[in-house]
């Protein structure tokens, strides 16, 4: 049975990638900020654990906890989205760093405490939560200054890693969700389950080729 890790899980994209995996067979491991809150996590049947995605000492208390487990898909999933609409004069440096701190340096600071795990599995796939908000050459309408600059950041870092754990076998891409109808998004966007199960058919797919890529819930790659 493949495992797979998702941090982020009690609510939104991170909480329905628990549920349709595990209602796929998978043993899914869901970390949650206050897993005695994160109910509806623990019904998808998912072992919860605690974890502050931008907390050095959760990261590695959540290492010690898993020891040597193998994690055969890592989804680096949980982030922040602070202010959107704001314009340049008012980006706030806490609001910035804050956003940066969890969306880019939280997904590499998992990773790196996970890649043995991920190395002792069958499947070695890394993968990170990126966005269309990610891309440079798509950004024809400006506006949400810290998150772009988060996930833009988060994908030269996965490069990185694709690029470094290659000859390890580890696979590193990142995913698009799309725009989702959550709490992040007020509600706006497609439905969490289709955006969820497109994700899923992509995961599923991945080969060692794939390493480096960012793949949309659709299956098309978004420009860098």
């Amino acid at each position: 049975m493949p495992r797979l890790l998702v941090s982020g899980a009690n609510r939104g994209i991170g909480l329905e990638l628990a549920r349709q995996f595990a209602a796929a067979g998978w043993e899914v491991i869901g970390t949650a900020r206050q897993p005695d809150r994160a109910e509806a996590l623990a019904a998808t049947g998912a072992q919860v654990l605690p974890l502050e995605a931008d907390d050095e000492t959760s990261i590695a208390a959540l290492k010690h906890k898993l020891g040597e487990t193998p994690i055969d898909v890592l989804i680096a999933n949980a982030g922040i989205a602070l202010n959107l609409d704001a314009g340049p004069a008012e980006v706030t440096r806490a609001e910035f760093t804050q956003t940066i701190r969890t969306n880019t340096w939280g997904p590499l600071a998992l990773a790196r405490a996970l890649k043995s795990n991920i190395a002792a599995s069958d499947l070695k796939l890394c993968c990170a939560m990126s966005s269309l908000m990610s891309s440079i050459s798509a950004n024809d309408w400006g506006t949400q200054y810290g998150y772009r600059a988060s996930k833009a950041a988060l994908n030269a870092a996965w490069v990185g890693l694709a690029d470094e754990w290659r000859p390890e076998g580890i696979t590193c891409m990142l995913l698009r969700p799309g725009m989702v109808a959550t709490d992040m998004t007020e509600g706006r966007g497609i439905a969490v389950e289709e955006s969820v199960a497109g994700m899923k058919r992509v995961v599923e797919q991945i080969t060692a080729a794939d390493t480096g890529r960012i793949i949309g819930y659709d299956g098309i790659d978004v420009p860098w």
